[in-house]
């Protein structure tokens, strides 16, 4: 997700705390938060992916997502 996005949802956040939002500034708002969401678990799960516990014994465990 770009910048410019964030920013967008941020604005959009004040906007609603001061005046309040139209109903298409409340859809545009759901949907960025819905893509930003899908952003922050996709970079999760590519993190966790790529990651490994090293067992007492020495040996390594990929670290997964549960399904």
């Amino acid at each position: 997700m770009d910048q410019k996005k964030i920013d967008r949802i941020n604005e959009l956040a004040r906007k609603s705390k001061s005046e309040g939002l139209t109903e298409a500034e409340k859809a545009e708002q759901t949907e960025l938060r819905n893509e930003y969401r899908r952003a922050v678990t996709g970079n999760l799960a590519a993190q966790l992916d790529n990651t490994y516990i090293l067992t007492p014994d020495g040996k390594k465990r990929k670290v997964g997502r549960n399904r």
